[in-house]
């Protein structure tokens, strides 16, 4: 009998815990059959964004494009210049025509506001499916 897969580990950041709240449920405990359970990391500030990137725990950042003072967009930015490796990123962004801002960012992936959990999920996986070792 095989171990349990390592759980994987999903930052979201926003300043709105109803943001948050919709991501982890749109999401749930194992968006897909072929990945391990998702452990969420619940972030309010960026301070402790980066804090949780640099530890290198965190296997994807979920961050809010219209979070303030810090916006989820400028933080991929920053995280993306500075962070080797960097763990996907998925932005969150205000409307559809705000994806060019996540390009920008050099984001992974944009999800537009409101959340479509379908979207949400297929983009997630997307990034994650390819980087579970098989067992």
């Amino acid at each position: 009998m095989t171990a349990p897969a390592k759980p994987l580990k999903v930052l979201v950041y926003s300043d709105d815990i109803t943001v948050r709240k919709q991501v982890i449920l749109a999401l749930g405990r194992r968006p897909h059959p072929d990945l391990p359970e998702v452990e969420y990391v619940e972030v309010a500030t960026e301070p402790i964004v980066l804090q949780n990137l640099d530890a290198g725990v965190v296997d994807l950042a979920i961050l809010d494009g219209e979070a303030v003072p810090a916006g989820g967009i400028g933080i991929a930015k920053q995280l993306k210049d500075e962070l080797s490796p960097c763990p996907p990123l998925v932005v969150l962004t205000g409307r559809p025509q705000d994806a060019w801002l996540a390009t920008w960012s050099r984001a992974d992936a944009a999800v537009p506001q409101p959340i479509d959990p379908v979207v949400l999920a297929e983009t997630v996986v997307g990034l994650l499916l390819p980087a579970v070792p098989a067992v």
